[in-house]
């Protein structure tokens, strides 16, 4: 019953547009992501310099990008599910766009590989010419690590079961297969977690510190919105907001799942076991 009211949503929307083309209207939500993400950057520099206030500036930074995903997310499903806008032609655009911001976010964790492999190659004198530098004892990759690449692996392979599934129309199927991918990313979050609350250096320890925290966590964050992005998704799912033909969010959000797990494989084979031998 649900499904068939939103299709009727939909042709009427699709009836009464007169090009295949969405112009957008005026929305605050890029003032108050620009916003949140500033107070992000700033706060984070200031809680890990001890300032003051730092860690209210970034909490506070924080809440207002959850805030303003939510409210953002909520625009567009009504946009697309309710108001009939998002056309093949707004799709196609869409999806260029979605490559690019992964092309982009590529360029982002290569930055962080790039110094990784800076600093390792070539160790300096002040960290004992040696790559782990002396003193620093460094994780096991065949544990912890080696673990959480077969959950993420995992994971990977139940988002493509859920995407099978939706072009399919098995909604159950798609249902159980999205849940399985976020208990799955919560079970990596978790054992990512523990791992920092285990090991005996931190951010602060030298170049290696730096490195490895910048790089593992930054990807944990991509974890925690991924998540939050295929949790969305789920909950479309069950208000049949997704149908085999129109069911781009979720294509998306598989699309930014599958680049988490890539570079996860490359942080692992990097980071964890060539860089910690």
């Amino acid at each position: 019953m649900a499904t068939t009211t939103n299709l009727n949503f939909i042709k009427t929307a699709k009836q009464l547009q007169r090009h295949p083309f969405h112009l957008v209207d005026p929305s605050p939500w890029p003032v108050t992501a620009a916003i949140a993400a500033f107070s992000c950057a700033l706060g984070g520099v200031m809680y890990m310099h001890a300032y003051s206030n730092g860690g209210y500036l970034l909490f506070s930074g924080f809440s207002l990008l959850l805030f303003t995903m939510f409210s953002w997310w909520r625009d567009v499903t009504r946009e697309a599910t309710f108001s009939g806008h998002h056309t093949g032609a707004v799709q196609k655009g869409l999806r260029y766009g979605v490559i690019l911001f992964i092309v982009s976010e590529i360029l982002f964790f290569f930055a962080f590989f790039w110094a990784f492999f800076h600093s390792s190659l070539s160790p300096a004198i002040d960290i004992g010419s040696m790559w782990p530098p002396k003193g620093i004892v460094v994780f096991s990759p065949w544990e912890v690590p080696f673990l959480n690449t077969i959950i993420l692996l995992l994971s990977g392979c139940s988002v493509t079961w859920a995407h099978h599934s939706i072009v399919a129309g098995y909604k159950k199927q798609a249902t159980l297969a999205l849940i399985t991918t976020v208990i799955l990313a919560a079970i990596f979050t978790g054992f990512q977690g523990f791992e920092y609350s285990v090991a005996n250096f931190t951010l602060s320890d030298g170049v290696y510190g730096s490195t490895f925290y910048m790089a593992t966590g930054f990807h944990g964050f991509h974890v925690f919105i991924g998540t939050i992005f295929l949790g969305i998704c789920l909950l479309r799912l069950l208000k049949s907001h997704l149908t085999q033909q129109h069911h781009f969010g979720f294509e998306a959000a598989a699309w930014y799942w599958h680049f988490v797990d890539v570079v996860w494989l490359f942080l692992f084979i990097s980071i964890y076991w060539w860089g910690g031998t």
